[in-house]
């Protein structure tokens, strides 16, 4: 039997996965109370049990129950009940964004701002984050990138690091992404602004792509650029880090930086076990 918790800060995405997860052939419980959880788990697990994949969601409540919770798996993994944990996460500004939008109250900020309550659950949540088998941050993920990184974890059952990489394209007259681990600057290509019949078009655009990717230096840029990051990918991992932005700029961040962009995206899509996705963040500015 394959045993999945899923677990995380709320807001980043847990109910989502669980209705994937069901989806997928998964018998998925939420919200079932602690003192049951040992119990639920030696009936799903009888020889004759007709159920082979589980999903158990567990939320913070309050920081005691949730201690409870932690405490319980430690036991059911003492005992030999093996479960995977997948920890979903986001960044504290798109937390707070999405219980703006939704009006909910935080679990640990019922009467402060949600602003202290994320934070008051990220320290809760530190030591699961740390021993969790997946982490995913879905700050930046669509609905159908996410399911494509749960299909590869649990149903494709390739193999997985936890390392989500956001390939992003902006303009450094919009500012430098705040969240970007690595800025690289490719103004040193000609401007397809300039030319009457590219200006309203943008690096999605092939007549874009053609004349950005003709200069011999942009071939030469995007090959060592892939290499430096082939290069730092596995030590990233090593260290623990979970999501990599990689934001590539350029004047307005609509032509060079959106065909480069995309252009490593392409190149860096199959070759790891790392998760990816492409972002141009001013492409409509």
């Amino acid at each position: 039997m394959r045993f999945v918790v899923v677990t995380g800060m709320s807001g980043g995405g847990k109910s989502t996965v669980l209705k994937m997860l069901e989806d997928a052939g998964f018998f998925c419980v939420d919200n079932l109370p602690v003192s049951l959880v040992e119990k639920f788990v030696e009936l799903i697990s009888m020889p004759n049990s007709e159920v082979s994949k589980v999903a158990l969601g567990l939320d913070v409540r309050s920081d005691q129950s949730f201690e409870d919770a932690t405490r319980i798996l430690e036991q059911l993994k003492a005992k030999g009940y093996s479960f995977e944990i997948l920890f979903m996460e986001a960044d504290e500004n798109t937390l707070i964004k999405r219980y703006k939008e939704t009006r909910r109250v935080h679990p640990l900020a019922m009467e402060g701002r949600v602003e202290d309550g994320v934070r008051r659950e990220r320290q809760v949540l530190e030591n699961v984050r740390k021993n969790a088998d997946y982490v995913i941050d879905s700050t930046h993920l669509l609905t159908r990138e996410l399911k494509e990184e749960l299909d590869r974890i649990f149903v494709d059952n390739e193999e997985y690091n936890s390392l989500m990489v956001t390939v992003m394209s902006f303009g450094f007259k919009h500012g430098i992404p705040v969240d970007a681990d690595l800025v690289f600057d490719v103004r040193f290509l000609p401007n397809p602004f300039y030319i009457d019949q590219l200006k309203k078009k943008t690096g999605n655009d092939k007549e874009v792509q053609d004349y950005v990717l003709s200069f011999p230096e942009a071939g030469i840029f995007m090959e060592k650029l892939v290499d430096m990051i082939q290069f730092l990918i596995p030590s990233y991992v090593k260290e623990g880090k979970h999501s990599l932005v990689v934001a590539v700029g350029c004047t307005g961040g609509r032509h060079r930086s959106v065909t480069l962009a995309g252009e490593l995206y392409k190149r860096m899509k199959d070759r790891g076990t790392y998760g990816i996705k492409l972002y141009h963040r001013d492409i409509a500015l």
